[in-house]
This record gives structure tokens, C-alpha cells and sequence, in this order.
């Protein structure tokens, strides 16, 4: 058996390496390294697995080197019923095809022709324990997460209410200031200073800390502080789908900001659209009850009741006179 390396290492947002793959910690505990470790750093760079059958019978049209190959229980025994000769040779086409993954299933002990073209190749062989379908499902999953797009941008993700606010604005604007007011109102840190935003196959950004300075919070004067010891498990959580963007801005008379609230801007982040608001920061502003309204009003939104829309509506009606009462104000 040989030994699998320990390094872990992806290229975020596009690719990732068969290395990466098999040392995440659910793939790891399910599948042994049988050959190929020369060739651990060959790249995977689509979330979706290949069925191989058909290159055994030499039919190698539309296979794709850098997705994971699955062998199952019927391609093995249909390998099995050829003669070693022919066995070897149609092993050794699939393997010379510079796979960045073999995936043989159910735990299944490929034939020894199979690992010796693996070997030739230094094509990464393993072998899972699970029938194909549960790891079919596995690998996608994990594969979902190394390849999705993924940006690291300045700025504090708290959970207010259940809707992941993400803030942003200028360094000493009072970022990490508000998120330790909306702590002590009884909200949750996700990540301070550092945000590492992945967007997931739904469509949603996932917002959490570098493992560095999860749990931790930056305040001037004080220094880093460790919310979670301090305030206690309910206070921080470790991702958090990003629903809101606060801007905080300087006070600037030259600036108009929203005053109804019917603008409705949004700001891309990885291609996904997420509701955005500019709001100007003064001294003596409440900022933690500000941003908790925000949060509120995000949630009115989402429920389908848009205050401000309703509010100028309302007078764009025509005025109507009170029930029983005439055009004069004389009862009719």
C-alpha cells in the first residue's frame, strides 16, 4: 500500500488537484491509494464524475482526462472476463490517457492488470469502500466545494436576525465597533477584517473567516479579542450565506444618500446579486439599532412587504373622502 502525502493545497475558484481531493477528510477516510502517486498533483477541474464502461471495450471518444474516472462493480467484472493479455491492453489505453483520478468502488481489488498500467502511468488508482452511487454523491459534494469560485474581500459578516450582513466600508470606519454592539444584543459573529466569500451551486455566497481569525474580532484600542471565549459558543457561528451589503460611508453634505429607500441597489459578488445599502456613519448615530432595522427591513423584503413601495403608493392614490361624508364634508 503505498503512502498517501499529507499536503493539502488548492487553487481556488477553477481547479483543483487529485492530492487535494483525497486528503479532504471525508474522502480520506473512505478510499486507499493503491497506485499512482507520482501523479497526485494532476489536475481535476470539473465537479462532475465520469462513468468509464465504454473505454473498456475501446471506446475512448468523449472521456475527459481531468475528471474523476469511476470503475464499479460491473466495469470490473466485465475486466475480469477478458484474458490477462487483452485485460492488460485495454487497461493500459484507459491508463495512458493521463488520468488525473481512477476511482474503482465498493471496495472492490482491481485486477493486477489494472494496477500495473495504473503504475506505468503513474495514474492515481484508488480504491473506495462505498457501492458507487454513495460515492459518486461524496465526490461530488466535495468537488462542489474545492472547485466553486471564491474571493476574499475587507470587511465584517455577521448573522443579525438570520440575515448574513456583510459590512464594508473605508479601514476605521467602525466595522469591527458595530459588530461588537450587535454582540452584545445577542447577534453572531461569522468573520471580521477578512472574509473569504465562496459562491455554491445554488447560486448563494457562503461568507466565512480565514481559520486563522475565525472567532476572532479586531478593536482599536483593545486589541484582538476572542468572541467566543468572551461572549460564548452562541455568538459566533462559522459561515454564514451572505444576504445583506452594508456600506458604511463618512457623513458628506455633498452626498445624498436614500431617503425613501425605493433605490434598490444590489452589488455583484461572484456573479451573484446581493441587496446593497449605503448608509452614512456621524457621531451620535446608533449604529447597532440601524443595521439591526436593515436586517429587519431586508427580512420584510424577502417576505414580500417593501415598506417604502407601499408608503409612496398610498399617495399616488387619489384621495378619497371619509365613509358617509359628501364632497363638502356635509353628511350624504
Amino acid at each position: 500500500m503505498l503512502e498517501r502525502p499529507s499536503q493539502f493545497s488548492v487553487s481556488p475558484g477553477e481547479q483543483t488537484t487529485t492530492r487535494a481531493l483525497l486528503d479532504t477528510p471525508g474522502i480520506s477516510k473512505i478510499t486507499q491509494l493503491l497506485a499512482g502517486s507520482q501523479g497526485l498533483d494532476r489536475p481535476i477541474d470539473h465537479p462532475r464524475i465520469q462513468k468509464s464502461g465504454l473505454v473498456l471495450v475501446g471506446h475512448t471518444v468523449g472521456i475527459v482526462p481531468t475528471r474523476v474516472q469511476i470503475l464499479g462493480e460491473t466495469e470490473i467484472s466485465y475486466l475480469e472476463s477478458l484474458d490477462p493479455e487483452t485485460r492488460f491492453e485495454r487497461s493500459e489505453r484507459f491508463c495512458a490517457m493521463s488520468l488525473s483520478l481512477l476511482m474503482v468502488t465498493r471496495g472492490v481489488d482491481p485486477p493486477d492488470e489494472l494496477l500495473r498500467a495504473a503504475r506505468k502511468h503513474d495514474t492515481p488508482l484508488v480504491v473506495a469502500e462505498h457501492r458507487s452511487s454513495r460515492t459518486i454523491s461524496m465526490v461530488h459534494r466535495t468537488l462542489d466545494h474545492l472547485l466553486a469560485p471564491t474571493e476574499t474581500r475587507h470587511g465584517v459578516l455577521i448573522d443579525i436576525h438570520g440575515i448574513g450582513t456583510l459590512l464594508q466600508g473605508p479601514s476605521g470606519i467602525g466595522k469591527s465597533e458595530c459588530a461588537l454592539f450587535l454582540l452584545e444584543r445577542g447577534h453572531r459573529l461569522v468573520a471580521d477584517d477578512q472574509v473569504v466569500l465562496t459562491r455554491r451551486p445554488s447560486g448563494d455566497v457562503l461568507g466565512a473567516a480565514p481559520a486563522l481569525l475565525r472567532h476572532h474580532l479586531e478593536v482599536r484600542g483593545i486589541g484582538v479579542i476572542n468572541v467566543r471565549d468572551l461572549f460564548g459558543a452562541p455568538a459566533v457561528r462559522d459561515n454564514k450565506v451572505v444576504q445583506l451589503v452594508v456600506e458604511l460611508c463618512p457623513q458628506d453634505n455633498d452626498e445624498s444618500f436614500d431617503r425613501l429607500g425605493l433605490d434598490d441597489l444590489s452589488v455583484s459578488i461572484l456573479g451573484h446579486s446581493i441587496p446593497h445599502l449605503r448608509i452614512p456613519v456621524q457621531p451620535g448615530r446608533n449604529m447597532a439599532v440601524i443595521l439591526e432595522v436593515a436586517a429587519r427591513n431586508q427580512l420584510m423584503k424577502q417576505a414580500g412587504h417593501h415598506a417604502a413601495k407601499n408608503f409612496v403608493t398610498r399617495f399616488s392614490l387619489p384621495s378619497q373622502p371619509p365613509i358617509g361624508l359628501g364632497p363638502e364634508g356635509s353628511e350624504s
